[in-house]
């Protein structure tokens, strides 16, 4: 198995690259850019946050200086601010992905029509007007509201990267498995429709040593559910691995522990038993603690 992966460092809130946006300093643009690009990532993705104060200006100048050394991979355009990624469109030298399009009528209804006339991706966050869908079956209510809207604007599912939404496993734990159901729902609702999400969200508010097993776990459940692609960190040396399908016992032992066929924790690695420990801790058969992985 093998996913697509969205470099996700390209961020406002990163240090040094929040004082490159900031500054107009492109060197550490530009060098973010090469290092995804030496990584393998699929596509680059520019999060300027909300950019309410000069947003218009900042988004295209980004894309400029990300393709003046990386033209070859498409852009993610990630920001609140409608305006700025209308700015930013025409200088896209690839069709780029808007991130993302909320199920708000408000929202949706200005820019879906950017997406259609600029022949973009989407990015469809199943985020509507009262917030968090609570199960699946509200995600998949969002997802038909929102793809019907799409489709009748001209876009074809196939250029619609449907975002579930995934919350920290340590507060809302049944919410890892309404969006595990959500993804074996979503291609009887939305035929041909793609599939991305923000993977490390799962492990907010975790101590930083045990973010990384609970990520790979989660990244490998929703890519067995038919997930495709990931906004990650290029340089996650595991991420990368499982995205070009090198990994593929952790794909087992994981696939077998959602199968109900949990493999005898004795006969396994210390790293292949924690995979299995902290997929059924997001399955909920376990519950949540930071010492899941003692237990």
């Amino acid at each position: 198995m093998s996913f697509q992966v969205i470099g996700e460092s390209l961020n406002v809130i990163g240090k040094e690259i929040g004082r490159g946006f900031r500054e107009r300093d492109p060197k550490p643009i530009q060098q973010e850019a090469l290092f995804q690009k030496s990584k393998g990532v699929d596509w680059i993705d520019i999060n300027l946050g909300p950019a309410k104060k000069d947003g218009v200006e900042l988004m295209p100048w980004v894309v400029e200086t990300v393709q003046e050394v990386v033209d070859d991979i498409p852009l993610v355009l990630d920001t609140s601010n409608i305006d700025a990624i209308a700015a930013a469109l025409p200088k896209c030298k690839l069709p780029p992905m808007i991130n993302s399009i909320m199920a708000v009528p408000e929202r949706y209804e200005r820019m879906i029509p950017l997406a259609a006339e600029s022949g973009a991706h989407f990015c469809a966050l199943m985020w509507g007007p009262d917030g968090l869908p609570r199960d699946e079956n509200e995600r998949a209510a969002l997802c038909v509201e929102l793809l019907y809207a799409a489709n009748e604007a001209g876009i074809p599912n196939e250029k619609i990267w449907v975002d579930g939404i995934v919350t920290p496993v340590n507060i809302q734990q049944p919410q890892a498995v309404s969006l595990l159901n959500f993804m074996d729902m979503l291609q009887d609702i939305a035929p041909g429709a793609r599939s991305t999400c923000g993977v490390s969200n799962i492990s907010n508010g975790v101590p930083d040593e045990l973010r990384h097993i609970i990520n790979t776990t989660f990244t490998t459940m929703l890519n067995i559910k038919g997930m495709e692609s990931f906004i990650a960190d290029a340089a996650d040396e595991a991420t990368m691995s499982l995205a070009r399908g090198k990994r593929p016992d952790i794909y087992e032992v994981i696939q077998n522990t959602m199968d109900g066929n949990v493999p005898d924790l004795g006969s396994l690695s210390d790293e292949l038993r924690g995979y299995v420990k902290t997929c059924n801790v997001i399955l909920g058969t376990t519950l949540f603690s930071d010492s899941w992985l003692e237990v």
